[in-house]
């Protein structure tokens, strides 16, 4: 099964989820930066903070946390910089590239004998643009939200670029977040579907889209 892009007013890629009961609030982990803005912290911070809330919002839904992967990453961070670069907002590039080829030029994907994926993408302005506001619209978001507290996620890519993919704004970030899970080298058959979702906040600006992917032999 697999979903494509899903829009939304806080930025990610994802497909929906339930909330399910988690510990209390007074267990939250503490995240360096989530509350940094683009020059308050590196790109290096964010995408830590990023990865850090992320992993709380699992925990509290009694979900394991996922572990970075720099194949996944690197495809995160490389279309962050693009949609930046080249003035666009969707899991698909200028040149027709989606996730999924993404992370097969990365070689995530390639040698899997099942395998699934899923991108969640956000760009967001001033307030909105730290890992806190980012991760809070996603977890709003029933797309997004499925992504993040999904089971068969066991791994995760992030790539935060400075600036925003529309608009001028004084401070602004474009982040993208790569999930993944697969298993050894079998022949598969790739089955896709799509969801999409826009929602509109005031200023300052947060969007957000989501994508997700699966193949199973």
């Amino acid at each position: 099964m697999a979903l494509r892009p899903m829009k939304a007013t806080v930025g990610a890629a994802a497909l929906s989820c339930a909330l399910l009961a988690g510990p209390a609030a007074g267990n939250a982990m503490a995240c360096d930066n989530a509350n940094a803005r683009p020059g308050g912290a590196s790109p290096a911070q964010l995408e830590s903070a990023t990865v850090c809330l992320l992993n709380d919002a699992r925990a509290r839904n009694g979900l394991g946390r996922l572990r970075t992967n720099d194949r996944l990453s690197a495809a995160a961070g490389a279309h962050s910089g693009d949609m930046v670069r080249k003035r666009y907002f969707a899991h698909t590039s200028r040149s027709g590239k989606d996730v999924v080829d993404r992370l097969n030029h990365t070689g995530y994907i390639p040698g899997a004998t099942s395998w699934t994926v899923g991108e969640n993408i956000a760009w967001g302005s001033g307030a909105r643009s730290t890992p806190r506001s980012i991760v809070s619209a996603w977890m709003h978001s029933p797309g997004h939200r499925h992504n993040i507290l999904s089971r068969r996620f066991r791994e995760i890519g992030i790539g935060v670029t400075f600036d925003t993919p529309v608009g001028s704004y004084s401070t602004g970030a474009t982040y993208t977040t790569t999930f993944g899970a697969r298993s050894g080298p079998r022949q598969s058959v790739a089955a896709r579907s799509s969801s999409r979702l826009k929602l509109r906040v005031g200023a300052p600006t947060l969007r957000a889209h989501a994508a997700k992917f699966s193949q199973f032999r």
